[in-house]
């Protein structure tokens, strides 16, 4: 049996941007449907980074004692590692703004977080195993979503259909968007190792000849990050893994003997990476944002707050049109135009960092020389404020412009709306 839903907003994907989005409007008292296709948030392939830009948002809504209490890792700063050569190229400690660090948490705490807070209010549904198989389209307007859940299949009309559901969007090519494919000549192969007490507790990138390798303190493991060329990884699985795991302890010699815990190639997940967006986020009745609206490279972890950066300027935009019923067209035009340019901007500096920095690398056979701007961060350290101010905070932060109805005596929050 066919289940059947109303409700003023359906959000596809359950994510950074979509679960944000979501516990955005349903604070400004807007009724809210969310449908995340898998049956929790557990997945180890996602982005850790939560920026300053971030935070900040959590402390706007007067979060941010709860959410640091979520267990995470302060990263003050961020090196990279040419060599012997260590060199610092970020500096958050005098960001102005209340959190002056990257908190690295694994991203199912920050989802579940949010979708613990988002059912304090009663227009909230969240709608685990919800799978978005096709739009309900009328007279060209999207109306709606069917889509799979647990106990068999569900109809969600709604008057906005926000499309959340990552690089792979099912409601992007439902919709007829298509993105323009801007070119990644890397991937990334993605796997853990053991942590111990006296490992130093920097987060880093080392560089060496033909190879790039990052380390994200997680506390009691790495989360690693290899780069390879585009589409390598066979060729890499055909050297075999032990000639994988000498290359991976040749970057980490400060680890001595954790990469014998690679003894599967089971532990070590490819990330195929994509650099695309889309020219139009919208048609009526529809708009995608984050992954959906555009795919960013893993190169500073950015694409988690990109994507909360839209979900809030979808919910400021949104908010008021969608509760009072009025037309949602020129507020869905307003977000795009707010967004596309920070997208344009970031995308652009990752595309110059692939194409001049990572893939010359990778190629090469000689070791790298620190690049001149980081040479001259060596002898001013002080200038490495700025590319945190350009991670920490991004182009054009949004801030929380949406009400809290439970705030202001306009709702009561419910038990559970899950």
């Amino acid at each position: 049996m066919t289940q059947e839903l109303t409700t003023q907003c359906c959000i596809a994907g359950g994510g950074p941007a979509g679960l944000m989005a979501g516990f955005l409007l349903a604070r400004a008292g807007v009724d809210v449907v969310v449908l995340e296709k898998h049956q929790d948030f557990f997945r180890d392939f996602r982005g850790d980074t939560i920026h300053p830009s971030t935070l900040e948002l959590m402390y706007e809504l007067g979060l941010i004692e709860d959410f640091l209490k979520v267990p995470h890792n302060a990263a003050e700063t961020l090196s990279a590692v040419f060599g012997d050569e260590e060199v610092q190229i970020a500096d958050f400690r005098h960001l102005p703004s209340h959190c002056k660090f990257l908190a690295i948490m694994p991203q199912w705490d920050f989802l579940n977080f949010l979708a613990t807070k988002a059912r304090d209010y009663p227009t909230f549904r969240l709608l685990m195993e919800g799978e978005v198989d096709d739009l309900i389209i009328e007279k060209d307007v999207v109306r709606g979503v069917t889509a799979s859940v647990a106990s068999g299949s569900v109809r969600v009309m709604a008057d906005l259909v926000i499309g959340a559901d990552g690089r792979s969007s099912t409601v992007r090519k439902k919709a007829g968007l298509i993105p323009q494919e801007l070119g990644a000549p890397i991937d990334v192969l993605w796997f853990r190792l053991s942590r111990k007490l006296d490992d130093a507790p920097a987060t880093m990138g080392r560089f060496a000849a033909g190879h790039l390798l990052v380390q994200i303190n997680r506390g009691d493991y790495w989360q690693c990050a290899y780069v390879i060329p585009k589409g390598e990884f066979e060729a890499v699985k055909t050297a075999g893994l032990e000639q994988l795991r000498q290359t991976i302890q040749s970057l980490l010699p400060n680890l001595p003997g954790r990469t014998q815990e690679l003894n599967d190639w089971e532990h070590i997940k490819l990330l195929t990476v994509q650099v695309n967006r889309l020219e139009k986020w919208w048609r009526p009745g529809l708009i995608c944002i984050g992954d959906a609206a555009h795919a960013m490279s893993p190169i500073g972890g950015v694409g988690v707050n990109l994507a909360v950066q839209d979900a809030v300027a979808a919910a400021n935009a949104l908010a008021e049109p969608l509760r009072s019923g009025g037309p949602i067209e020129d507020a869905l035009e307003a977000v795009q135009r707010r967004r596309m340019w920070p997208t344009r901007v970031t995308q652009q500096l990752q595309l110059i960092i692939q194409d001049r920095l990572l893939k010359p690398l990778l190629a090469s056979k000689t070791l790298p020389e620190i690049p001149l701007p980081l040479r001259v961060f060596q002898e001013l350290p002080v200038l490495s404020r700025l590319p945190a101010r350009l991670l920490g905070l991004g182009v054009r932060p949004e801030h929380i412009r949406t009400p809290d109805v439970l705030a202001s005596g306009g709702g009561r929050p419910a038990a559970d709306t899950q």
